[in-house]
């Protein structure tokens, strides 16, 4: 494939960071990724496992001279992180990020991208519950689908960076910020939190042992550790900077669990036949639309560094 950006900044080295680096590397898309980490071992492990071309030991070497920044820290650090990379960014450089909040993201990221300095928000929707900069394969973004906020950004800035997305594998789509967070609070956000609680209810019932609960767990129940094993400090930020569509979402959650409760306490088998079917179609739309598949991995295979 043909060079989309000379120099790419990855400010972050976790999973998402990492992935994209193996990527782009992969197809050569950028002519030189280069990598920063607030974390010195971090640092150590990537430039240990050659996870990009050049381990920056400074946020200003990251991104001076860079074509394209990509902020892959949590939510809430990026308000810090864009303020102080912002003297040394390049005129003409695109500052993008992969935070699964967008609203949050233009407020406190937009007042520091200097004029002259285009910013383009994005998300993919992938990831795995695995974090650091081992977490990391080429193959993640495949079939996925990645979101970008135009934000008043110039069509052609917008082109190159849907080009960057589609090359590493990805389905690109456009929306407002305040669509995708409401989109994100039900698809996303909300499901954690839920997986979260259920765990956390499994842990405080003391008549389940921790034996049994290992021992005897079904396909769902593992499905929501496995969820719930995502990282904690960007779940924090997550909820905490996406508040009100998460709230909202968990309101109308609420409702219906309380309807479902209703009709198992009364015996109406016809309703709960009804929203199950109703729900069954859900998930084969989504196995239909490729977003799913029984292989593990979504059928992907992740090429880890040991």
């Amino acid at each position: 494939m043909a060079v989309i950006y000379d120099r790419v900044a990855l400010i972050g080295l976790g999973l998402i960071a990492g992935s994209m680096s193996l990527a782009m590397r992969r197809d050569g898309l950028a002519t030189e990724v280069v990598g920063y980490a607030r974390s010195a071992e971090t640092r150590a492990t990537a430039r240990e496992i050659a996870l990009v071309d050049r381990v920056c030991d400074t946020l200003a070497e990251a991104v001076k001279g860079a074509d394209l920044v990509v902020l892959a820290v949590p939510v809430g650090a990026m308000e810090a992180v864009a303020a102080e990379m912002a003297p040394f960014l390049k005129p003409g450089a695109t500052v993008s990020d992969v935070g699964s909040v967008k609203g949050a993201v233009i407020a406190t990221v937009g007042p520091h991208i200097p004029e002259g300095v285009n910013f383009i928000p994005a998300h993919p929707l992938a990831g795995t519950e695995h974090s650091g900069p081992r977490s990391g394969f080429a193959e993640l973004f495949e079939n996925r689908w990645t979101i970008l906020i135009p934000s008043g950004a110039k069509p052609d800035e917008v082109a190159k960076l849907r080009a960057l997305w589609e090359g590493m594998g990805a389905n690109v789509d456009e929306m407002d910020a305040d669509h995708h967070d409401l989109v994100l609070a039900v698809t996303s956000h909300t499901p954690h939190l839920i997986a979260y609680t259920m765990v956390g209810v499994a842990d405080d019932l003391r008549r389940v042992t921790d034996s049994e609960v290992i021992k005897y767990s079904a396909a769902g129940f593992r499905d929501f550790t496995r969820i719930a094993a995502s990282d904690p400090t960007m779940w924090r930020d997550v909820f905490l900077n996406n508040k009100d569509a998460t709230l909202e979402i968990l309101g109308r959650f609420t409702e219906e669990l309380f309807a479902l409760q209703r009709a198992i306490r009364t015996g109406d088998g016809d309703h709960l036949h009804a929203y199950f079917t109703r729900t069954r179609a859900i998930r084969r739309g989504i196995i239909e639309a490729g977003q799913d598949t029984a292989a593990p991995n979504f059928g992907r295979v992740a090429e880890k560094k040991t």
